[in-house]
């Protein structure tokens, strides 16, 4: 993470979406270490719990050098997602974070949002 006290996620309201689909738009950025995805997770909770949810959307453009942390950190909140009956699904990944997806095996557990 690029600054100890910095977020590393916040809320940006609803996303465009068909009127069926309950979406939040959740940004992820910086640089992620294993003591950032507690925090991540209990704010995305906290945002699923808010309102129910379909889609919790996020947006991983702030993402520079993915890593092994950035795909974990993915993981568990597609994990806290779906135990709250809702999906993730990731927008604006660089090429080097869809590469990670596909080499760990993830792209279908984290999709990207079309």
């Amino acid at each position: 993470m690029d600054a100890p006290d910095r977020d590393v996620a916040r809320s940006t309201g609803a996303a465009s979406r068909p009127a069926a689909t309950r979406a939040v738009v959740f940004v992820v950025q910086g640089r992620l270490t294993p003591d950032d995805i507690p925090r991540l997770c209990t704010r995305a909770r906290a945002l699923m719990d808010a309102a129910p949810l379909d889609l919790l959307v996020c947006d991983v453009a702030g993402i520079h050098r993915p890593d092994g942390v950035t795909l974990d950190a993915l993981a568990r909140l597609q994990l806290a997602a779906r135990r709250r009956g809702c999906r993730v699904a990731l927008r604006g990944a660089a090429p080097a974070l869809l590469a990670l997806l596909a080499l760990s095996g993830l792209s279908d557990i984290v999709p990207v949002e079309r």
